[in-house]
């Protein structure tokens, strides 16, 4: 088969858990099935990066769309009136767009995975018309594609909610996580941390509105005369980010709060094998990776019990019912309150859970629903 893939949407490094869901999920299609061609519709942003990533196989062609996905109006354009014309001369028997949106025209069956709904359930993450042109193009891309991927079944639940496709065409297929994040740093490896040596708390995500990053401060700031901790936050500015200088004005220990913009891959698996718990006060998550990345890493976590992040963490993490900055302290006392025996089995049975969820699976399903997708036409012509 020669399969599409729609990357328009990555600019890197800045797309977060969407460009590490086509990543690993492009490297593990690739690797293990070399009697496929996969064709990469690509722009002058990203192609590089693919290019660097997948250069040991011989399976993957580039197509580069001659303009920048960093401006999001340019980008929109040409993925509806560009992309066709490409993706009709590279004869693909499928296209595969991984973020949302898909062209409303094509020469083949396409099939396109939608995260979640955030913009519906969370409007004040995008300005009004950021939201009303992401509905429309969300919508029209699930009405046309043959299928419609959801990386989980939270996210099953929320397409059909709203009614944007029918339920035969849903397939809820799970993320993986990188085993690496279990492997040991070794002291090569490891990042040198404006904690100064001291113990801390770690949250990985950008601010936006839905985050709640504000709360975990907040938190921190009615535990920070109790423990010796610091707390570390990684990600960057977005729309909820006035909240968060709010919180961070008020905090009596602010000068043992630090922030860190995005990191490498091995930076970040550094940070998570170093912290005492991990915290991702999110109210609303299609998949949650941190989550997995944090319980393979072996680190206690605390979350939310919002949308898909019960699915994610299992048994293995400990849920906040309410989110208020009360009940984040609070969860995190009992956790760093736990006997070294007590903390041990609650880190083995996370990395236990955490290892069930692999790219290899979440590429094989993945690409099990291209194959009937592309029949789905076949079977129609002959």
């Amino acid at each position: 088969m020669r399969i599409g893939i729609n990357t328009l949407f990555l600019v890197p490094g800045d797309v977060g858990g969407t460009e590490i869901y086509l990543r690993r999920n492009l490297l593990a299609m690739v690797a293990d099935n070399p009697q496929d061609v996969f064709v990469l519709f690509t722009t002058l942003d990203n192609q590089g990066l693919f290019r660097d990533e997948l250069k040991a196989f011989v399976n993957v062609e580039y197509v580069v769309l001659p303009f920048r996905a960093a401006i999001r109006p340019v980008r929109i354009i040409c993925e509806q009136l560009l992309l066709p014309w490409y993706v009709w001369k590279s004869k693909v028997d499928v296209l595969w767009s991984p973020g949302y949106t898909a062209p409303a025209l094509c020469s083949c069956p396409q099939a396109v995975t939608v995260h979640d709904l955030q913009y519906k359930s969370h409007p004040d993450d995008l300005s009004f018309l950021e939201r009303i042109t992401l509905d429309a193009l969300v919508r029209t891309s699930c009405h046309q594609c043959e299928a419609v991927i959801a990386v989980s079944e939270f996210s099953k639940k929320e397409i059909l909610r709203y009614g944007c496709a029918a339920e035969k065409k849903v397939h809820a297929v799970l993320e993986g996580v990188e085993p690496d994040f279990a492997r040991p740093v070794t002291e090569d490896e490891a990042v040198q941390l404006p904690v100064a040596g001291n113990p801390y708390i770690l949250c990985v995500a950008h601010t936006y509105p839905h985050k709640q990053v504000h709360l975990l401060i907040d938190a921190f700031s009615r535990l920070a005369e109790k423990i010796p901790h610091h707390l570390l936050l990684v990600g960057r500015p977005r729309r909820g980010e006035a909240q968060v200088e709010e919180s961070l004005a008020a905090c009596p220990a602010r000068d043992r709060v630090h922030r860190l913009a995005s990191l490498e891959y091995t930076e970040l698996r550094s940070l998570y094998q170093q912290a005492d718990v991990f915290v991702l006060p999110s109210e609303y998550e299609g998949f949650g990776l941190p989550i997995l990345e944090a319980l393979l890493a072996g680190v206690p976590v605390v979350t939310t019990d919002k949308a898909s992040l019960p699915e994610v963490g299992g048994d293995c993490a400990v849920y906040v019912q309410q989110s208020c900055p009360e009940g984040f302290a609070q969860a995190i006392v009992d956790v760093l309150g736990k006997t070294s025996n007590e903390r041990a089995e609650m880190i083995d049975r996370g990395m236990i859970w955490a290892q069930e969820f692999t790219w290899k699976k979440s590429a094989a399903r993945t690409l099990h629903i291209l194959r009937d997708t592309a029949g789905t036409l076949c079977t129609f012509q002959g």
